[in-house]
């Protein structure tokens, strides 16, 4: 019986190993079979990703190529030189920029003598040089930029009275003078005054007299109408009216005129180069042309007060650094709206020349200026 129950035992032990002997086999071969599907899984997606990386780089070829097509047609030049990458090609291609910025500035300044260029310095609004014989513009900066005129105006208004009136005749000075602006420019001439025409300019031309303008304004008015009884506010109306008509006729498109003296006024603004029309059309006249060109002046009235009137231009003054012994006068204005301004007349070679300056912020500055432009005069 014991016999029978230890056979029974060493039958049941050998069954038990021999099943946990087929358990681990089975475990064995499906840890097997999932590492071989973990490891097939593996080997698809390192083939996807070589799949991709050819797939970016057959995409990159292209962009490569119209790169290097571009920069063939950009600069032909480099067509001859060996393929490089795109970084190396960039410094070359900077040297080449740097080339043709280096021509233009090389132009521009072979373009100097054309009076194409700016001139650097003072500062101004604008600047004209022109010439009479040739008619042509030879420099300009901002020619036709609107500004206001100031006391350039008064070429107009002594153009203007010349028209009416002959530098001999004689006029009166009266309650015009209540007219003109407090702080103006004045030649000191008072009511009751006589004087000739040309005094009478001799004052508004050297000194810049805005007294002598409003009584120009209403003796060439009142002489043009000698059948109207004009106040004098009438008087300057009409005589502005004239003003703007003289103007438009000797081409001053860009402007218009509001009052005789160049006081500021917003209806009233000019362009530089309506300014050298003005001027050359102010020199054609002789007793202008004399006036202008004169540094200083004693003058006896017709009513016996006399008075000495030295020109604001110092380029006609022997004493200032800026004398030009070029220079044959013309006129200044400063003004608020205009700065400091200078129109100015020059002979030289057997040629005459002007010049115009507007928007200067010091008196020096226009001068300066002035002779800048003047210098490029052929």
């Amino acid at each position: 019986m014991k016999l029978k129950c230890i056979f029974a035992v060493v039958c049941a032990l050998a069954i038990l190993s021999s099943c946990g002997a087929a358990a681990d086999v089975s475990t064995e071969s499906k840890a097997s079979e999932q590492i071989s599907a973990v490891s097939q899984q593996s080997t698809e997606k390192t083939d996807e990703f070589h799949t991709s990386d050819k797939a970016v780089s057959e995409i990159s070829e292209p962009k490569k190529e119209i790169s290097e097509d571009l920069s063939s047609a950009a600069l032909p030049e480099e067509s001859s030189k060996p393929e490089s990458s795109s970084e190396a090609e960039l410094p070359e291609q900077e040297e080449s920029i740097s080339d043709t910025e280096e021509s233009v500035q090389s132009e521009a300044e072979s373009s100097a003598d054309t009076g194409d260029d700016i001139i650097p310095s003072p500062y101004c609004r604008s600047a004209v040089l022109y010439c009479a014989d040739s008619k042509e513009i030879l420099y300009n900066d901002g020619a036709d930029i609107p500004t206001a005129p100031a006391s350039i105006t008064k070429l107009l208004t002594a153009s203007v009275l010349l028209e009416h009136l002959d530098s001999d005749d004689i006029v009166t000075v009266g309650t015009e003078l209540e007219l003109v602006n407090p702080d103006s420019s004045i030649c000191f001439i008072s009511e009751g005054n006589r004087l000739t025409v040309g005094d009478l300019l001799t004052g508004m031309l050297l000194s810049s007299g805005n007294d002598a303008a409003y009584t120009a304004a209403v003796s060439a008015a009142r002489a043009a109408n000698p059948e109207a009884e004009l106040s004098d506010e009438e008087a300057v109306s009409v005589f502005v009216e004239m003003m703007n008509e003289l103007a438009a006729r000797i081409g001053m498109s860009g402007s218009h005129f509001a009052n005789p003296d160049g006081w500021d006024d917003d209806a009233q603004y000019v362009t530089a180069a309506d300014l050298a029309k003005l001027s050359e059309y102010a020199l054609n006249n002789p007793v202008i042309k004399e006036i202008v060109s004169t540094h200083q002046k004693y003058v006896v009235f017709e009513s016996g007060e006399s008075i000495t009137w030295t020109n604001t231009n110092s380029l006609l003054d022997p004493e200032s650094e800026y004398y030009c012994e070029n220079a044959i006068g013309m006129k200044t204005g400063t003004t608020d709206n205009a700065g400091c301004c200078l129109a100015a007349a020059f002979n030289k070679g057997g040629k005459t020349y002007i010049t115009v300056v507007t928007g200067c912020c010091e008196s020096d500055d226009r001068y300066d200026m002035t002779l800048k432009v003047f210098a490029k005069a052929k």
